[in-house]
């Protein structure tokens, strides 16, 4: 984390000045990279014993988050195909008896 913030992290502020930053100590505790987003929200992220590249991708995790909660999407097939079934179409008008539509 030292060497992130000696290398890189002045880079990566330059390159990126619409993302405020603060660098702020916490003696005795893991380092976090935290974001707070405009939705109000925040996300942290533990950074111990990563590398400063690592630590890199985790800041630029954060940059690209929107803030918003992960949610599951619905709806839509789970599988989808160029090809037909191998039994084809399916239709009403197949099979052994053909269905009556009077009532």
């Amino acid at each position: 984390m030292n060497l992130f913030l000696q290398h890189n992290l002045a880079r990566f502020a330059a390159s990126h000045p619409s993302i405020e930053i603060h660098v702020s100590p916490r003696p005795h505790r893991h380092p976090v990279i935290r974001g707070h987003f405009i939705n109000g929200t925040q996300h942290s992220i533990c950074v111990r014993n990563l590398e400063k590249g690592q630590v890199l991708q985790k800041a630029e995790i954060l940059r690209d988050m929107s803030g918003e909660k992960a949610r599951r999407v619905r709806g839509g097939k789970v599988v989808g195909s160029l090809n037909e079934g191998t039994r084809g179409v399916w239709s009403p008008f197949h099979g052994a008896k053909a269905p009556s539509f009077e009532g």
